[in-house]
């Protein structure tokens, strides 16, 4: 028996959230009716005293918090930065978070930070590495630890099996949580023709404890995920179909530019809380989660969302070429 999924089962049930920005600070902490907790980037906060101290005591009175890390690195070569985990150890303790993250990827290389959330060789050694890397992380900060899935865009070489694999694999050896990120498996899906749908059925989502859902937007070769955007249609589906198996611990949005009017921001917030309660009843009345119907469903969006955001990108490499 995982002795994560037993924390999980002791951990609280935050809601829906929002990803703490600055040019949002005054907007968010005025929005405590609509929001119930807030997840905020340690790097901005780690050690720091100032306008950045202020705001961060602001919130811990309204909300509850966690942390999603950038710099971390879990998958380098490099060791584990102690005076890293010792300050994000300080700021978790600060604001009582019941959990943090970071991304299934790597950082930095040879002490070379590459300001990237770069992806991994899918491989037995790399599997091995993370996992024993995650235990020592836990082992540190004594919270539960959750990795995220990437959006990613190309196959690194040497890689032994599909992206759906490899994380089911290393947060299974490495007994951690899962942050699952609904719109990076879409447009992972559209940049690398794979179902999103089969990609959920292969991982074990029994370990999620949060959500994130963002917007993307079409670039020169790929779709990219910017957290920039409004949520599209498909990935709100996505939402559904996972929360419909699964109870989450949180769900989030995340908004980091092209900031939109703050009411747009809300909205959306209760368009993910509406899925979340609606999942709830499915679940309560002990309706089966829907399957072939749900497939079907994606199939009729993709082609009207989905695929022409794929066909225009196709067209645009070809054009470039």
């Amino acid at each position: 028996m995982s002795n994560f999924l037993d924390t999980k089962k002791r951990l609280p049930n935050l809601g829906i959230g929002l990803g703490l920005r600055r040019e949002l600070a005054s907007q968010t902490l005025e929005s405590k009716n609509r929001i119930d907790w807030l997840e905020l980037v340690p790097e901005n906060y780690m050690g720091l005293g100032g306008a950045c101290r202020e705001r961060l005591e602001s919130v811990r009175e309204k909300f509850p918090l966690v942390t999603h890390g950038i710099n971390l690195s879990i998958g380098s070569t490099d060791d584990l930065n102690d005076e890293y985990l010792r300050k994000l150890k300080e700021l978790l303790n600060f604001i009582d978070a019941p959990w943090f993250s970071d991304h299934l990827c790597f950082t930095s290389c040879d002490g070379i930070y590459m300001h990237d959330l770069l992806p991994l060789p899918r491989c037995r050694e790399a599997i091995d590495l993370i996992a024993e890397k995650v235990k020592r992380v836990q082992g540190v900060i004594e919270r539960p630890f959750l990795l995220e899935n990437i959006s990613y865009y190309m196959n690194v070489p040497g890689s032994q099996m599909n992206d759906a694999q490899f994380l089911a694999e290393v947060i299974e050896k490495a007994d951690c949580g899962l942050l699952l990120d609904i719109n990076n498996v879409y447009v992972n899906s559209l940049n690398h023709s794979f179902d999103p749908y089969q990609y959920l059925d292969q991982i074990p989502l029994e370990r999620t404890v949060q959500i994130h859902v963002a917007g993307h937007k079409q670039g020169s070769q790929y779709v990219i995920d910017t957290h920039g955007a409004a949520v599209v249609e498909p990935v709100f589906e996505l939402l559904q179909y996972v929360l419909e198996r699964i109870d989450a611990n949180g769900v989030m949005l995340e908004r980091d530019q092209n900031f939109p009017d703050f009411n747009e921001i809300l909205d959306e917030v209760d368009r993910i809380r509406q899925i979340s309660e609606a999942s709830a009843k499915v679940k309560q009345a002990g309706i089966a989660p829907k399957t072939a119907s749900a497939l079907r469903q994606f199939e009729r969006k993709q082609s009207t969302v989905g695929r022409k955001e794929l066909a225009e990108v196709k067209h645009a490499r070809v054009l470039s070429a």
